[in-house]
């Protein structure tokens, strides 16, 4: 019996996870195990090491990329790669925070769960660490000859040189270091560009030496599988490591006596800077579970809430457009609290400081409303009960969780069990008045460990990092002997054999993997009831959601006037921000919050498999447990009907606000503003996307902040004109995704229905795309590159079907990894495939080239064409698309997904028919692909988001650029 390896330190029935939790310890070595059982089929495993690092060179983020670089029983190039495309895993990554590295994997099916668990188990306690690895995934000096330096490369180099590029990222990473200046925290555990570079190969060897230990672990299991399999998968590997005594312990802040403040300068292209602004204080001990929820609260109503009163004064300052600041962080050591705002003056820096100081000096004297209370209680217990992860599966998320004590030696279950400390938390906010002033006076305002920090913006700074960067790459060149250099060359001619060198099929066979045969071929169906009324439809998927009752309430807006679909986006914002008739949008958004488990905004847009006219829908999406259902519908029917619009003030703080998120994303997901621009080039549906979210989103939006001034009375009446055009009787959908019984506990919905108002109903129009053809750059403050690439297929003699699925996905993680990736040390790269636009669309995301990865799109069909694939080669390609397509989902989103399925005819027939497709994928499809490929490539658009420099560089490099232009000095 392998149970006699460990000692089970205490088991519990915990009725907040729904199942039994055990808490092992391996005897020979003390790792930890928290082992979870309940009927969730979306296993989860996960190993955690505390990681403190030494210095911003970034060790714990390289490490974590290279340990799944190969190991001892798996020693090919990428086992993680491999894993992604032979598994249906639901979750495959490794994440480096502040103070650990998480290493989590999960899966429905049993056998890849175990598949899946042996390679990372592999990967962390035997990675073979190969100075290819870490020159690939670390860095490495990039030379033409012994005298030429072409560049730094790296995979993690240039993710960071990428995450060094926006000015968010900048002040929260600058706001968490100076508030922790004697502690690991006041280090970038994922690498500073510039310190990147002076991580030593010994240095990267020594650091997994030192703490990738099963003396240092934290390992996590969650799920329905049998657990005495997971000790036995575990016994297997922690059999081989004795006891080590590992100092790997997060030290606290010492409380210092400020408050100080620190001025950082961040890169600029705007023609108008502006400064970013956060307080920052710090807190107590995060694993204490009650004073953590008073600060969860605490922190809501500060700022988590339309109506939070530091949040409105602070958006209603004018001081600055957006939020700023992380709030509570609660999931290291010591908490903090960090607010602010961004897109402030410089004159206004102070105002904002006093601003926020004052505001709570207020709050301390007067706290807060008890409507305001009773509603963050309701989020914060609602939030808890639904625990409703999105895409990520719920037991990913509950290891999180248990880290945020488990990881400093304290009880794993702390914030686990939530009933008794939330029953505690509104006992003291309901009757203790004083809880709230004192929280405010004591952590906050008394608090003298606070730091100001501001974020200047200098358009010096770039040249500045250039030049540095320079420096850097001299030094190193200076060290370095003739010899060297010449054994550099070497080692460089040797790197980009060993990555374009095939791995062995013996070792490939090696890595476990699911085959076809292992998969169900029945398409999983959603339960769907359809009821058809005069004026529209009814969907309800009877699913279990523990009471809770969601709801969708969507109108048809193919008819709405063309100029008007850019305020979409900011008109749904009205509806739920601007109040109503009868209560101002504060008091409106306390009754949502106390009343609802939220209500927010959607568009769905989508071509159809029989027509280029899109599918436009207009959706607002709620939910509420099912005794308050009849409120929910209150609150919509208010909103659909009362709905205000005339207050110009705070419609013009919703387009700064968007402007200022719109402006920060561009830079951090610049691959998606790429694609968007090419792909709305080449149909009307992308093209509307783009009107409301793409890079002429933002142009519009620069436009309407001036008309807002100018001419407030004709932006008003757009609003109003579109609100009609929207709210209507006519051509609506309501979905609806609970249990039977849930359904009947509510009325119908014909008080609601009965409230809308009637208009004519109007007919689809057809959308006049204007955009501009051609290779377009676009030129951001960044560092890095986007590029993107697209173009239509299925023109003319070929037509979609599943395998082309298959061809997709595997050129994403084959030829497109390793040549952008890979060799070209790109943080990502992909490939789409739209079979409703009929569109292919490549990007690469943080790259530091343009013309390579351009040249390496249009050589995909030569891949495709010249590379054999054998059976367990295909086999794995057909389970990861399988895998996409199964995808796991909790209710809510499985309601959602049925209904759209629904709106855009794909019936459960269709879709058997392409997973049919799917399963009899031959090498055939994959010359035929290719062939469309080339056939259609040569009509391609693209678009580059980037730096100057290489945009010039690409140029030189022969990129017939049509427009070459910058985003932020002009409008």
């Amino acid at each position: 019996m392998v149970n006699k390896y460990f000692e089970l330190l205490w088991e519990k029935e915990v009725k907040e996870l729904n199942g039994k939790v055990k808490f092992y310890v391996y005897k020979k070595n003390r790792a930890e195990i928290l082992s979870i059982e309940n009927d969730d089929e979306n296993k989860v495993f996960g190993i955690t090491f505390r990681t403190p690092p030494k210095d911003s060179t970034g060790v714990p983020h390289i490490l974590e990329h290279s340990v799944l670089c190969g190991s001892k029983k798996y020693p090919v190039k990428e086992p993680f790669v491999e894993l992604l495309k032979g598994s249906v895993q639901t979750f495959l990554n490794a994440l480096t925070f502040p103070d650990k590295t998480c290493y989590p994997v999960a899966s429905q099916n049993e056998k890849d769960f175990y598949n899946l668990i042996d390679v990372y188990l592999d990967a962390v306690f035997f990675p073979i660490l190969s100075k290819e690895t870490f020159a690939q995934e670390g860095w490495h000096l990039e030379l033409k000859d012994e005298n030429t330096p072409l560049g730094i490369k790296g995979v993690v180099y240039n993710e960071m040189k990428g995450a060094y590029s926006s000015s968010e990222h900048l002040i929260h990473e600058y706001s968490q270091q100076v508030l922790f200046p004697d502690t690991v925290y006041r280090f970038d555990s994922g690498g500073h560009p510039e310190k990147i570079p002076e991580l030593s190969y010994e240095d990267f060897l020594n650091f997994h030496k030192t703490y990738y230990h099963p003396s240092n672990s934290k390992i996590f299991f969650y799920g329905n599988d049998d657990p005495k399999n997971r000790l036995e998968i575990l016994h297997r590997y922690l059999k081989e490591f004795e006891f080590l005594k590992i100092d790997s312990s997060i030290k606290p802040q010492p409380y210092l006596k400020g408050p100080f403040e620190k001025t950082f300068f961040s890169p600029s292209e705007e023609k108008d800077p502006k400064s970013m602004i956060t307080l920052n204080w710090l807190l107590s001990d995060t694993y204490d579970p009650d004073r953590n929820f008073d600060f969860e609260l605490l922190d809501t109503l500060l700022i988590g809430m339309k109506a939070s009163p530091l949040r409105q004064r602070l958006i209603e300052s004018g001081l600055g457009e957006d939020l700023l600041g992380v709030g509570l962080e609660n999931e290291i050591y010591q908490m903090y609290f960090s607010t602010g705002l961004k897109g402030v003056k410089e004159e206004n820096l102070k105002k904002v400081e006093t601003l926020i100081l004052n505001t709570l000096e207020d709050l301390s004297q007067k706290g807060f409303d008890k409507s305001l209370i009773e509603a963050g209680l309701n989020l914060i217990e609602f939030s808890l009960r639904e625990n409703n992860t999105g895409s990520l599966p719920q037991g990913l998320v509950i290891m999180f969780r248990s880290l945020c004590s488990w990881l400093y030696d304290k009880d794993p279950l702390i914030f686990l069990e939530f009933e008794e400390p939330l029953k505690r938390l509104k006992d003291r906010a309901l009757k203790d008045k004083e809880l709230f002033k004192r929280l405010i006076k004591t952590y906050l305002i008394e608090n003298l460990h606070r730091f100001t920090v501001i974020l200047k913006p200098d358009p010096k700074i770039k040249e500045e990092i250039e030049k540095r960067e320079k420096e850097i790459i001299e030094k190193i060149m200076k060290k370095m002997t003739k010899e060297e250099r010449r054994r550099h060359i070497e080692f460089l001619s040797k790197l980009k054999s060993w990555q374009q060198r095939p791995d062995p099929p013996e070792l490939l066979s090696k890595i476990p993997h699911l085959t076809k045969n292992d998969l169900p071929k029945e398409e999983k169906k959603i339960p769907i009831k359809i009821e058809k009324e005069d004026n529209g439809e009814i969907l309800f998927h009877d699913i279990f959601t523990n009471n809770i009752v969601y709801l969708d309430i969507g109108f048809d807006i193919r008819h709405i006037d063309q100029h008007l679909i850019p305020y979409l986006p900011l008109l749904s914002r009205c509806f739920l921000e601007m109040g109503t008739e009868k209560e101002d949008y504060i008091s409106l958004n306390k009754r949502i919050n106390a009343k609802t488990g939220g209500i927010h905004t959607m568009t769905f847009l989508s071509l159809t498999e029989e027509s280029e006219d899109p599918v436009f829908w207009f959706f607002f999406r709620s939910k509420a447990m099912s005794d308050k259902v009849e409120d929910l519908l209150e609150i919509l029917k208010d909103i659909f009907t009362l709905v205000k619009l005339d207050n110009k003030e705070k419609f013009k703080q919703i387009l700064l606000e968007e402007k200022a998120k719109m402006e920060q994303s561009v830079i951090l997901k610049g691959h998606h503003f790429a694609a968007s621009r090419v792909r709305s080039r080449l149909n009307p549906c992308d093209w509307i996307q783009e009107q409301m979210g793409g890079i002429n989103y933002l142009l519009f939006l620069r436009y309407l902040i001036k008309q807002v001034e100018n001419n407030w009375d004709n932006v008003l009446s757009f609003l109003e004109i579109l609100k009609k055009q929207i709210i209507s009787k006519q051509d609506w959908i309501i979905n609806i995704t609970c249990s039977e019984k849930d359904l009947n506990s509510f009325d119908p919905f014909t008080s609601l229905l009965g409230s809308l108002p009637t208009s004519p109903r109007k007919k689809k129009k057809e959308i006049f795309m204007q955009s501009e053809e051609g290779p377009e750059a676009i030129i951001i403050p960044s560092q890095i590159n986007f590029v993107s690439k697209g173009f239509r297929v299925y023109n003319n003699r070929l037509s979609f079907k599943g395998s082309h699925l298959v061809v997709t996905r595997y050129l994403k993680t084959t030829w497109l990894w390793t040549k952008v990736r890979m060799e070209g040390g790109a943080y990502g790269a992909s490939c789409s495939l739209d079979r409703f636009a009929k569109l292919m669309v490549f990007t690469s995301y943080r790259d530091p080239n343009i013309s390579k990865t351009i040249e390496n799109f249009d050589k995909t069909s030569d891949f495709l064409y010249s590379f054999d694939i054998n059976e367990e080669e295909l086999d794995r390609a057909i389970v990861g698309t399988i895998g996409d397509m199964d995808r796991y989902m909790l209710p809510d989103a499985k309601g959602l997904v049925s209904m759209f399925r629904y709106l855009i005819g794909e019936s459960d027939e269709k879709r058997q028919k392409i997973r049919e497709e799917v399963f009899d994928t031959r090498e055939k499809d994959f010359r035929e692909m290719g062939e469309e490929i080339r056939e259609n490539i040569k009509r391609a658009e693209v678009v580059v988001l980037g730096s100057e420099t290489h945009i010039e560089r690409a140029k030189k490099e022969g990129i017939a650029f049509k427009h070459v232009w910058n985003l932020f000095k002009e409008s």
